[in-house]
């Protein structure tokens, strides 16, 4: 039975698997059905073709690929072989992939030239050569176009199905000690660093959250819909695969080919934003269009969707907050599913490891708090990441002489060993000495009519560091100033009104593996630049 028996590295918690039920679903796309002896076997010959191309332990390989079955093959041929799979977003774009196959050093690129219309290998063309001089090969998924960019014509490329033809790999190179993962941070104001994580780390944790999580139940399927380069993905499909259970891998974020997905395979487990399960509501009819899914983990990017989680439950879908992030892995916290609709929609909860704590400290005098008193929350425990590769300064300052990790986030704890999110350090408003979640200031402007949104920042101002708001309207709505900031004196606190608020567009963004993240630091930007440019409101 799964998780009977540690794994000690990824391949042998593949391997297990493939040994204990070889016929068992491991992965469905489409009409296709992947079992586990058939990932296994398929990633063992995946994994000689990636050595005849000259990879070895501690190599890196750029999988730059959608959720398509030749992603979970490549990252197990990769840890057959002892090498390192770099997650690359499809939605990067040339600047964005030569840093990261630039700075990684990467030997073997996997693309699939013809997802969505894309043109990837065009894409590729357009990187500067110097950036992708370490790049041995590239290899192919699906179909090709006929004509390759000049560019490339004298670069080694390879079919993903001629990997496939090769003999299996008979050496293996996994052990836990191994490097396996390399994810990318998605800060808005410098390059993202990579996050590198052991074998052992992502192996025992993918057991430990099938535990905790109930995903050894019969009939769990996981429907894969966040993409496998991000870690709420990657995590979820691990987990899943650990429990010896099927995911279906959703390669486009298409609500409607969502929707249809769900009406087919009837998953009892799924992942995803605030933003995504408010569509599929809107599309899906019905009083309980979710009627197979037991809980779906849930991620609050929309202040204006706060209330969804109580409008979702008499419709039978029961959403549940969860915490994580690269440098800890995704799954690292949930929610009790039995806890108040309240507890339960916010991000944090309980470490999914027994292994695990977490606690809190003023972020300016260092000292650590209790429940209750927000602070800058630091993680400990067995999923933690080596630290960040090629960037020694960079882990030495995020992790602390006793083995935590400084998240960045804010956060308080319960007192029962659980903690509630509140948001990220960067984006907290400091007004008159206090700490702000700029989520209050933002769910009080949006009860104004006609504001659909709002994103709060905090600026320097000759009388203090005041708040400033953008919102963005209704169709045919128009911005009153003056009322907004009257509604916000009459509900807040003094020190929390915005000297001013601005009407915009829309917010902006920037893509990262779990959907596009707003540019607050932008938004500062803007912010100072219109308030040296405009008088304060009266």
């Amino acid at each position: 039975m799964p998780l009977v028996h540690p794994a000690p590295d990824v391949w042998t918690l593949l391997a297990d698997l493939a040994e204990e039920t070889p016929a068992a679903p491991a992965f469905i796309h489409g009409d296709r059905t992947l079992s586990f002896a058939e990932l296994l076997d398929g990633a063992a010959r995946a994994a000689q073709g990636l050595a005849d191309l000259g990879v070895g332990p501690g190599d890196r390989v750029a999988l730059w690929l959608p959720n398509l079955p030749a992603y979970p093959l490549l990252y197990f041929a990769c840890a057959r072989l002892g090498g390192i799979a770099v997650a690359v977003n499809t939605r990067y774009r040339a600047v964005e992939v030569a840093d990261i196959v630039g700075r990684s050093g990467a030997k073997v690129l996997a693309c699939a030239p013809g997802f969505r219309g894309i043109d990837f290998l065009s894409i590729l063309a357009d990187i500067d050569p110097p950036a992708l001089e370490r790049l041995a090969a590239i290899v192919t998924v699906g179909e090709t176009p006929a004509r390759v960019p000049p560019a490339l014509e004298q670069r080694r490329r390879v079919s993903f199905e001629r990997l496939l033809s090769r003999p299996r790999l008979g050496v293996n190179h996994a052990s836990a000690r191994a490097p396996c993962n390399i994810f990318t941070t998605s800060g808005t104001t410098s390059a993202p660093k990579f996050v590198l994580h052991r074998q052992g780390a992502i192996a025992s944790h993918a057991q430990q959250v099938a535990r905790t999580f109930g995903f050894t139940a019969p009939g769990t399927l996981s429907l894969a819909v966040l993409p496998l380069c991000g870690v709420f993905g990657f995590n979820q499909t691990l987990a899943t695969l650990a429990a010896g259970r099927p995911s279906v891998l959703v390669e486009s974020y298409d609500i409607d080919t969502i929707a249809g997905l769900i009406v087919r395979h009837r998953p009892t487990t799924m992942f995803g934003s605030d933003d995504m399960y408010a569509r599929l509501f809107e599309t899906m009819p019905g009083r309980w269009p979710f009627r197979s899914v037991k809980w779906a983990g849930y991620a609050a990017f929309n202040a204006s969707l706060e209330d969804l989680p109580e409008r979702a439950q008499p419709r039978g879908l029961r959403l549940v907050g969860l915490y994580g992030m690269s440098e800890v892995q995704a799954l690292y916290a949930r929610q009790p599913l039995n806890a108040p609709v309240k507890r339960r929609k916010q991000g944090g909860g309980v470490p999914t490891s027994p292994l695990a704590h977490v606690r809190v400290r003023d972020p300016e005098t260092g000292v650590l708090l209790g429940p209750g008193q927000p602070g800058a929350l630091e993680c400990a425990g067995p999923s933690l990441m080596v630290g960040y590769w090629g960037n020694e300064a960079a882990t030495a300052a995020a992790m602390t002489e006793d083995g935590y990790v400084r998240t960045g986030d804010l956060a308080e704890i319960d007192g029962r060993g659980g903690f509630t999110f509140l948001s990220r350090m960067g984006d907290v408003l400091r007004l008159s000495g206090f700490l702000v979640n700029p989520l209050e200031i933002e769910m009080h402007i949006q009860k104004v009519p006609g504001i659909v949104a709002c994103q709060a920042v905090a600026v320097p101002r000759p009388d203090g560091v005041r708040a400033v708001a953008f919102v963005t309207l209704d169709a045919g709505a128009a911005l009153d100033e003056a009322a907004t900031i009257d509604h916000c004196r009459r509900g807040l606190a003094g020190y929390k009104v915005p000297v001013r608020v601005f009407p915009i567009d829309d917010f902006p963004r920037t893509p990262s593996p779990n959907g596009l993240k707003i540019q607050r630091n932008r938004l500062r930007e803007m912010a100072e630049a219109r308030l040296r440019a405009a008088s304060p409101a009266s």
